[in-house]
């Protein structure tokens, strides 16, 4: 562990300096304005041209409506979608494949209901016509600086709209508040020559409305009217038209503002809004699939957004990659591993003691501790360690006030038993205590270990 330690505080101070750094250079991203050239028409959006005060109306009406975020195939495989109400607001932040606009075809076609509002429709969204060509007309574009809430300039010089017949579309409708910049739906009729593709292309000869009413006819035996009928329009054209497909309806609104949050309070927007979403009595069902909020989309990004946790997070996955790379390489010459020693010192005392004692080796042991009790009394007494005996004993006696009897009877016991005297165990630890007494008495320095051993045999 000790030789990690390097390692680990190394890998600390990096990690503290890197967030540091990343909390230093860290600017908060104000949130990108919500303008009305460049729009969000999601139902999760509280901004001007979100639809979230519409969405949030029908839940509180128990309308059932409901966020849609699958793709348009799994429209029919859900049986509870089959009598929906589709519904596409604005220009979508996902496109829509060709498969999806397949899928949404053959869901209308099968009963469905399918509400596009935008001022510029994608041609091959709208599910073809037989005989008739319909395609959108822009007299003024938003500028792109021009915010959401910017009411006045949005609706400067326009003329609310009447209904231009009574239909299921236009009940209890008085008047509808555009802008500007909605898109009025034009009429034309193909050509013999003309492919049946639904291009929504202008013609040489567009139609008024005027020509709209006179050719919306009514439906046939069969219930499906042979062309779009315009309920709200002026002289330009048709700012609301539906038209069947199959077993199913589309509807087509040229202007967002009148379904957002900046304008359906205006005039009677939200009657509207509410007669071409709430129709059937099956589920409303908003497209957040193409505006970005798929239900494989990962949120925990986007919660971070503007924060300097993903940078962070990039930096640690690359000093784990590089830690990886790193360790998994070779620098130099390859080394043994080496082997530390398992025993300690006080593991081969204790062994070479529990073999003299199994050997009854009592004279090895006291020669191992006399030895060293005997050159300590030769420097207290300030002679050589290899002098007499009796020069030793007479010399510690001087100085230190001892009996000379008695330590020269003790010092010749423990001579006689190296030289091979028989011993036994006791009269062994006897000696050893006589000798660490001695040595306790003089002040003579000794070991710890010495010192623990002396009290124990006392």
């Amino acid at each position: 562990m000790k030789r990690n330690l390097a390692i680990i505080g190394t890998i600390t101070l990096v990690l503290l300096v890197l967030v540091l750094i990343n909390a230093a250079s860290y600017v908060r991203i104000e949130p990108a304005a919500d303008t009305e050239f460049s729009p969000n028409r999601s139902t999760y959006n509280a901004g001007p041209t979100g639809l979230r005060a519409l969405y949030e109306l029908l839940q509180e009406t128990n309308r059932r409506p409901a966020r849609w975020r699958e793709p348009p195939a799994a429209l029919l495989k859900r049986s509870e979608a089959a009598r929906a109400t589709f519904i596409i607001a604005g220009q979508t932040r996902r496109p829509f494949s060709r498969e999806d606009m397949q899928s949404l075809r053959t869901w209308v076609a099968r009963g469905g209901q399918l509400v596009i509002i935008d001022r510029t429709p994608a041609d091959e969204l709208l599910p073809p016509l037989e005989r008739w060509t319909l395609w959108p007309r822009i007299d003024d574009w938003p500028a792109p600086a021009l915010q959401g809430d910017n009411l006045q300039e949005m609706v400067e010089g326009v003329e609310p709209l009447a209904p231009v017949q009574p239909t299921w579309l236009t009940r209890d409708l008085g008047q509808v508040a555009p802008t500007r910049y909605a898109a009025r739906f034009r009429l034309d009729v193909k050509k013999e020559a003309a492919p049946t593709s639904g291009s929504l292309q202008p013609q040489t000869t567009p139609a008024t409305k005027d020509d709209l009413e006179q050719t919306a006819p009514s439906p046939d035996a069969t219930g499906r009217a042979p062309a779009p009928v315009a309920h709200v329009a002026d002289a330009r054209g048709a700012l609301l038209v539906d038209y069947r497909y199959g077993a199913g309806r589309v509807v087509l609104l040229g202007d967002p503002f009148i379904a957002a949050n900046n304008g359906i309070a205006r005039a009677d927007n939200l009657q509207l809004a509410l007669n071409m979403v709430a129709r059937s009595d099956g589920p409303i069902l908003f497209d957040e699939y193409h505006q970005g909020y798929g239900e494989t989309h990962n949120q925990a990004l986007a919660y971070f957004a503007g924060t300097p946790v993903p940078a962070i997070a990039a930096q640690l996955a690359l000093l784990a990659v590089a830690a990886l790379w790193a360790g998994g390489r070779r620098f130099a010459r390859p080394l043994p591993v080496p082997r530390a020693d398992r025993l300690s010192t006080l593991e081969f005392v204790t062994s070479m003691a529990e073999l003299q004692q199994r050997a009854r080796a009592f004279d090895l042991a006291i020669e191992n501790i006399y030895a060293r009790t005997r050159r300590a009394l030769a420097r207290f007494g300030g002679v050589s360690y290899d002098v007499p005996r009796s020069v030793i004993v007479a010399s510690v006696a001087a100085r230190a006030g001892l009996d000379p009897q008695d330590l020269d009877a003790l010092m010749r016991e423990c001579e006689e038993t190296i030289a091979g005297v028989p011993t036994s165990a006791q009269r062994a630890l006897d000696l050893v205590a006589r000798l660490r007494e001695v040595e306790r008495r003089l002040g003579l320095r000794m070991r710890k270990r010495e010192i623990k051993q002396w009290a124990e045999t006392r």
